[in-house]
C-alpha cells in the first residue's frame, strides 16, 4: 500500500552542479503525485520569481531551473518544493562556482589573493581576504571542523495519517564522518517506548535517513525527532505525525492521544487488529475509593499503565468518555502517569471516575468516586454558562445570601479589575460582569467568590473563527518539546504564529504545521530562551499562550512491569 497515496514524490533527485563563474547553470528535479502536484524552486527560504536571470522549464515530471550568467553569489542549496491536496515534498540541488581566474592567480598572486572555500551543500560558498601571513592552524582546523558538522539538507514532514496505515520519515544529511543518527518521539527513544516490531530504521546511500512506523495507533501522535552526530557537532531536526480515526470511527472518538499534555489528535485504531473480549473486566463499584474535593477547587486523578505494546487510556465519567475541554485536562505526566484534571469542580463533576487501559494483550480498569463538598454560606443563585460570539458583549450574574457581601471576579486564577474591558455591577443581592468585546482569550472558566471562599463557577464559551484555542500557560522543561495546536472554523486560512511579537518561521527545531483546520507548532528540544508569549492569529481573530521553559530536575528511576494499572487522587489547592 502507498502510504501517501497521491502526494508528491521525488522521482529523481537533482545532482550536484559545478559551473564555472561567468556560465549558465542548470538544476533539474523529477517529481510525480496525482493530483499533479504545484512546483516552485526557492532560494534561500524565498521563492524564484522568473526574470532575466533565472527560467523555469516543465517538461512532464522533470522541473528546470535555468540560470544565466552565474556568480559566485549563486553558489549554495536552492529547493524545488511541490505540493498538492494530499501532502508536500522537496528536494534540495547544490549550486558551486568556480572563479574563472582562479588558476592565474595560483601563477600570479596579489597582495591580497582572495580564496574561495567550496563547503557542502547547505552552506553559502564565502570569500575570506588571506592576508600574506598564513592563517593560524587552530583558525584551520576550527573551521574544518564548522564545515564537517552535521547539516540537514532535507528534513523530516510531518504527517498526518489514519489509524492503521503506515507512517514514514524520510531526511538526508550531511556531514563528514556521515553522523550517526538517533530517532525519538516526546524525548524518549524508540526502543523504550516501542516494541522491535513496530518500527524499523533504514539507511539509504547518499545521506538518507528513514523511520518507519508500521500500522500507527493513537499513542503514535506526538513529535518525533532526528538527531544527527559527529565527531565536529550535531543538528536535530522534528516533524509531527497525526494519527486520524478511521472515517466511520471520527464522529464517535472521544479519547486522547497523550502529546507533552496539551494538544492531540484523536484517537486511532490499534498496531495489532483490535481485541474484541468477550466481556470487560469487571468493576466492584462498592469497592471504589472515595475521593472529596471542596467546590471550586481542583480534583487530580493519576492512572499508572505500563505494557508492551503500549495501552491506550479512556477516562470515563459515570460511563460516558470524558475528552479534553475548558475544566477537564487530559496528558501523559513526567513519571509516566496519565493524568485527568477536573478544574474548579461543581456539583455536577460528582460521580464514578473510570481509567479504562488496554492494548493487543487485554484491558482494565480502576476507579474512584468523586464527592464535591459545597461552601458553609451558597449563593443564592448561581452563575449560569454563557454563549457568545467574537466581538460581542457577554454578562456573567449571580446572586448572594445578603447585600453587604462583597465579592471578587476571576478569569481562571486571574483576578480580574474594572475598567474597558470588564464592567462589575452591584445591586442588592445581585452581582454581575460585562465582558465587552469578547475576543478568543476570553474563552474560559469565571468564578465570582465571596469572602468565606464560596464560589460560583461558569463557562464562557466564545464562538468564531478560532475553534479550539491555546492554553493560558505552558510549561516544559528544558530540553523538551513544547508542542501548541489550535482548530480554525475553515480550511485555507492565512494563518500566522508569533512568539513575542515576532513573527515565526519554520527552521529544523521550530516545526509549522497546517492539516486542514488544524495548525500545530512545535519547539524541539526547548532552551530557556523560548519562554515568551506565543500567539496565533487568523484573520481577525487570535490567541496567545505563556511559554516557560525550566530548567531540568532529576526524577528518581521507575522500575516498569509488564502491565500495572494504579489509580490516585489528589485534591490542588
Amino acid at each position: 500500500m502507498d502510504v501517501f497515496g497521491g502526494a508528491p514524490r521525488v522521482l529523481g533527485y537533482p545532482r550536484p552542479v559545478l559551473v564555472k563563474s561567468g556560465s549558465d547553470a542548470v538544476l533539474k528535479c523529477q517529481i510525480g503525485g496525482d493530483p499533479q502536484p504545484d512546483v516552485v524552486w526557492e532560494r534561500k527560504n524565498e521563492p524564484i520569481v522568473p526574470d532575466g536571470h533565472y527560467r523555469i522549464a516543465q517538461d512532464g515530471k522533470v522541473y528546470t531551473l535555468f540560470i544565466s550568467g552565474v556568480t559566485l553569489a549563486d553558489a549554495g542549496q536552492y529547493i524545488c518544493r511541490a505540493k498538492n491536496s494530499i501532502g508536500e515534498t522537496y528536494a534540495a540541488a547544490t549550486l558551486k562556482v568556480e572563479e574563472q581566474a582562479q588558476e592565474v592567480q595560483l601563477i600570479q598572486p596579489t597582495q591580497e589573493q582572495q580564496e574561495v572555500k567550496v563547503i557542502p551543500p547547505e552552506q553559502e560558498i564565502k570569500t575570506f581576504k588571506q592576508p600574506q601571513q598564513p592563517q593560524p592552524q587552530s583558525q584551520k582546523e576550527e573551521d574544518l571542523f564548522q564545515d564537517n558538522k552535521p547539516r540537514f539538507l532535507i528534513k523530516p514532514l510531518s504527517l498526518r495519517v489514519d489509524r492503521g496505515e503506515d507512517a514514514a520519515f524520510s531526511c538526508k544529511l550531511w556531514g563528514d564522518p556521515l553522523p550517526e543518527v538517533v530517532w525519538e518521539k516526546d524525548g524518549k527513544q524508540l526502543k523504550e517506548i516501542y516494541e522491535s516490531s513496530h518500527f524499523h530504521i533504514g539507511q539509504q546511500d547518499g545521506g538518507w535517513f528513514q523511520l518507519k512506523i508500521f500500522r500507527t495507533r493513537a499513542p503514535d501522535g506526538g513529535v518525533y525527532t532526528c538527531k544527527a552526530v559527529n565527531d565536529h557537532g550535531e543538528a536535530v531536526a522534528g516533524a509531527v505525525l497525526l494519527v486520524e480515526p478511521i472515517p466511520e470511527q471520527r464522529g464517535e472518538s472521544h479519547q486522547n492521544g497523550y502529546t507533552n499534555g496539551h494538544w492531540s489528535p484523536h484517537q486511532n485504531k490499534d498496531r495489532y487488529p483490535r481485541v474484541r473480549h468477550s466481556k470487560e473486566p469487571q468493576l466492584n463499584v462498592a469497592k471504589a475509593k472515595n475521593f472529596t474535593v471542596t467546590e471550586g477547587k481542583h480534583a487530580k486523578f493519576r492512572c499508572y499503565v505500563t505494557g508492551k505494546p503500549k495501552p491506550e487510556i479512556v477516562w470515563k465519567k459515570d460511563g460516558e468518555p470524558i475528552g479534553p475541554g475548558r475544566r477537564h485536562l487530559l496528558f501523559e505526566d513526567r513519571e509516566g502517569y496519565y493524568t485527568l484534571k477536573v478544574l474548579y469542580c461543581k456539583q455536577q463533576d460528582v460521580g464514578l471516575y473510570i481509567c479504562a487501559a488496554s492494548n493487543a494483550l487485554g484491558n482494565t480498569l480502576s476507579a474512584v468516586r468523586l464527592s464535591v463538598k459545597g461552601p458553609p454560606v451558597r449563593f443564592k443563585r448561581a452563575l449560569q454558562d454563557v454563549e457568545v460570539r467574537e466581538r460581542d458583549v457577554a454578562v456573567l450574574e449571580c446572586e448572594v445570601p445578603e447585600e453587604s457581601i462583597p465579592t471578587t471576579w476571576y478569569l481562571e486564577d486571574q483576578r480580574l479589575q474594572p475598567g474597558s474591558k470588564y464592567g462589575m455591577e452591584q445591586k442588592g443581592t445581585r452581582r454581575r460582569l460585562t465582558i465587552r468585546d469578547v475576543g478568543a482569550d476570553d474563552d474560559g472558566v469565571y468564578l465570582c467568590e465571596m469572602p468565606d471562599g464560596g464560589k460560583s463557577i461558569a463557562e464562557l464559551a466564545v464562538k468564531g473563527t478560532i475553534v479550539k484555542k491555546l492554553p493560558r500557560r505552558l510549561e516544559v522543561l528544558e530540553g523538551e518539546n513544547a508542542a501548541f495546536c489550535v482548530e480554525v472554523e475553515e480550511e485555507e486560512m492565512e494563518v500566522f504564529w508569533f512568539k513575542d511579537g515576532l513573527q515565526l518561521r519554520e527552521t529544523h527545531q521550530t516545526i509549522i504545521k497546517s492539516f486542514g483546520k488544524t495548525h500545530i507548532l512545535v519547539f524541539v528540544n526547548t532552551s530557556y530562551q523560548d519562554s515568551g508569549t506565543v500567539t496565533f492569529v487568523a484573520g481577525r481573530s487570535k490567541t496567545s499562550c505563556k511559554l516557560r521553559v525550566k530548567g531540568k530536575r532529576s526524577y528518581k528511576t521507575l522500575i516498569l512491569e509488564t502491565l500495572l494499572v494504579k489509580i490516585s487522587t489528589q485534591g490542588l489547592l
